[in-house]
């Protein structure tokens, strides 16, 4: 309780001294306390309930130009990526647009014929995928390879703008926004070259609804799952209860219904199932270094292109594939322990345990495109949306792995490919960089979630035996 004493102003009576008891009531946990060498409090922090009827012209002007730096440098660094999938910019290395040009226009081909690809071993993707492999027709007046450009360029806008829209809400941050806007420059023409920008659409969109609608997070994760598996991971972090079980089971509805939906639409929707099994270990993969390494040494296997991409065959191949499936499966066991364990999920949670989801799958499969950076880019721009996360550190190594991946490929692709000092330097480099930000990822994960709440638990007793007078207003009665 607060003395304050006044004075009441003369009158008829005569002057007279009454004492007022004001009964103040601290609400605000955060109130400010004077500290040794301030005078002033700080600015008040903004309360997202109340609405303002009036703005003033400087802030709606201050508000807008706040924007031009990174709109002006999306638009600056996007018509370079542009330029270089249109081969107006020459890019060192194998053609990036081979795949959109031959490969998906293939796909494209086979599907408007009323089939999936299925004697096709290239076809690996799940068979929502044939919706972005027609897509191009929703752009009738343009070529099936610059269509797919177009999209993808569409793609990343939608998920530059949905970033900048979320940083702008209270307890966000647009650190996200410059992620995703330098993540994709860093990356090069891969990025509109490949699908996985649509995909990665898909699962950014599904991420930042998740504090709205766990359902709407549910959905579009299954969707996704349909297209390319990954987005299933999304969900490992929902918080327990109510919000899995709404967003679980609506994945499980959407991915249902997709699935059911591309088996009538054309035969052949699960035939990827089958083009798996005998794929090798991809030169890019964090597996390969084993024979990168053997190669110098005397070991008799080859790279050569199968299923796709340049892996290698040979001896021992299929152990150390086996090897990676076997970390796979305790990198998964570890996210299970995690989710056992967690107690305390704050606002970033579902994004930070996805990124550590996908980023501990990534590093642990067989096969390490570049076009997955995209995928780690965006849910760490997801992450870095949030002010409660924590994972400044894991997205900033991943965005420097990023950069390190456009000179592996496509730039020095061939070198890696043979191995030789450059490109064994350029990959080391690259999964050295992720190696460190899962491992870093995970740690901070398991701190903020698992050991925090536990100390915190601790504590609490030992300041409940507190007096209550000790724990009030300290020094209220001077």
């Amino acid at each position: 309780m607060l003395c304050r004493k006044a004075w009441i102003p003369p009158g008829r009576g005569g002057k007279s001294l009454v004492t007022i008891r004001v009964l103040c009531i601290v609400a605000d946990s955060t109130r400010w306390h004077p500290q040794p060498g301030t005078t002033t409090p700080p600015r008040e922090r903004a309360d997202p309930t109340r609405t303002s009827h009036v703005t003033t012209g400087a802030a709606g002007k201050g508000s807008r130009a706040g924007l031009w730096l990174p709109v002006g440098l999306w638009g600056l660094t996007r018509v370079l990526l542009l330029l270089c999938v249109f081969d107006v910019v020459e890019v060192p290395g194998p053609d990036i647009a081979y795949d959109v040009e031959n490969i998906y226009r293939g796909w494209y081909e086979v599907l408007r014929d009323g089939t999936y690809p299925r004697d096709d071993v290239t076809w690996q993707y799940p068979p929502a995928a044939a919706f972005v492999m027609i897509a191009p027709d929703l752009l009738p007046f343009l070529g099936y390879a610059a269509a797919f450009f177009v999209l993808a360029l569409l793609c990343d806008a939608l998920v530059f703008g949905l970033l900048l829209y979320t940083g702008r809400r209270a307890g966000r941050t647009s650190r996200g926004a410059w992620i995703w806007l330098a993540g994709v420059a860093l990356l090069g023409p891969t990025a509109y070259a490949r699908y996985d920008v649509m995909v990665t659409a898909v699962a950014v969109a599904g991420l930042l609804a998740a504090g709205r609608s766990p359902r709407v997070l549910g959905a579009l994760a299954g969707f996704g799952a349909v297209l390319k598996v990954w987005p299933a991971l999304v969900l490992v972090g929902t918080p327990k209860g109510r919000a899995t079980l709404r967003s679980w089971s609506a994945a499980a509805g959407a991915a249902a219904g997709v699935l059911l939906l591309c088996v009538l639409w054309k035969p052949g929707a699960l035939s990827f199932l089958t083009f798996q099994r005998d794929r090798g270990t991809e030169v890019e993969s964090l597996g390969a270094t084993v024979f990168h390494v053997l190669r110098h040494f005397g070991w008799e296997g080859e790279v050569r292109m199968n299923y796709g991409s340049m892996e290698f065959l040979g001896p021992y191949v299929s152990a150390v594939s086996t090897a990676a499936m076997a970390v796979t499966i305790g990198a998964f066991g570890w996210l299970l322990l995690w989710r056992i364990r967690a107690r305390r999920f704050v606002s970033s949670t579902v994004a930070d345990a996805a990124f550590v989801a996908v980023l501990l799958f990534t590093l642990t499969s067989r096969v390490l495109s570049p076009q997955y950076m995209l995928w780690l880019i965006g849910l760490a721009a997801v992450c870095l949306a949030f002010r409660s996360s924590r994972m400044e550190r894991p997205a900033h190594l991943v965005v420097w792995a990023t950069a390190v991946t456009q000179f592996e490929f496509p730039v020095w692709f061939w070198h890696v490919t043979r191995s030789d000092p450059l490109g064994m330097a350029v990959l080391f480099t690259r999964n050295g960089l992720l190696v460190a930000a899962a491992v870093l990822a995970c740690r901070i994960l398991w701190h903020q979630t698992v050991t925090e709440p536990r100390l915190t638990t601790a504590t609490v007793p030992a300041q409940a035996s507190r007096p209550d007078s000790e724990g009030a207003l300290s020094g209220s009665s001077r």
